[in-house]
């Protein structure tokens, strides 16, 4: 007796020799999520994780039913989607390519490895955010570089005051891993304190 085939999946990259640039919101939703994040994602998933792209900058892209990531709020990682005005598109590379340079399915995609259940996916992510950067400050706040505020602000430092409370210094996401603090200034201020802290 012969075996029933197994379905089709219901969406594949066309067989092009290329990565080529897909519309999100149509067969899926892409979830972006910056390198570091995304790394530890993967390990927390395992083998519950869906396909997924890194692109040749390093970010990772997880393919989601569409609709189920629209109202996601989460530091470093961004929701793909077609929007009311605007057109998202993702670099697909071919089913094919599985290695880098370049675009290409860091999980390859299969019948086992389609789409992420996106419940799952947005408990790993906010589980690696929190891990990577950080507790969620509440509200904007100020990046420390480039002067701008942030809505994904990420506590960089918590500077100790000499006479008094120290300061929290926050980043935008772009500029916190470029963050170096000044141990001079910090040592300063906790000899400061020490001193205060005698001479009552």
């Amino acid at each position: 007796m012969i075996a029933d085939p197994q379905p089709a999946l219901p969406w594949l990259p066309p067989p092009a020799g290329d990565v080529e640039a897909l519309p999100a919101g149509r067969w899926w939703d892409a979830v972006r999520a910056a390198p570091t994040v995304g790394e530890r994602v993967l390990k927390i998933l395992g083998d519950e994780t869906g396909a997924v792209i890194q692109d040749k900058h390093g970010p990772l892209y997880w393919l989601v039913k569409v609709g189920s990531a629209k109202s996601w709020h989460v530091r470093q990682v961004r929701v793909l989607t077609q929007g009311l005005n605007e057109s998202n598109y993702l670099g697909v590379p071919p089913v094919s390519r599985t290695e880098g340079p370049g675009t290409h399915w860091r999980v390859p995609l299969d019948r086992s490895h389609y789409l992420t259940a996106a419940p799952k996916l947005w408990r790993a992510l906010a589980e690696a955010n929190r891990a990577e950067l950080g507790p969620v400050p509440q509200g904007r706040q100020t990046c420390y570089r480039c002067e701008l505020p942030t809505n994904e602000p990420v506590i960089v430092d918590v500077q100790h005051g000499g006479s008094g409370a120290g300061r929290t210094v926050y980043a935008c996401p772009r500029h916190a891993r470029t963050y170096r603090p000044d141990v001079v200034a910090e040592a300063a201020a906790r000899r400061r304190a020490l001193d205060r802290g005698r001479t009552r």
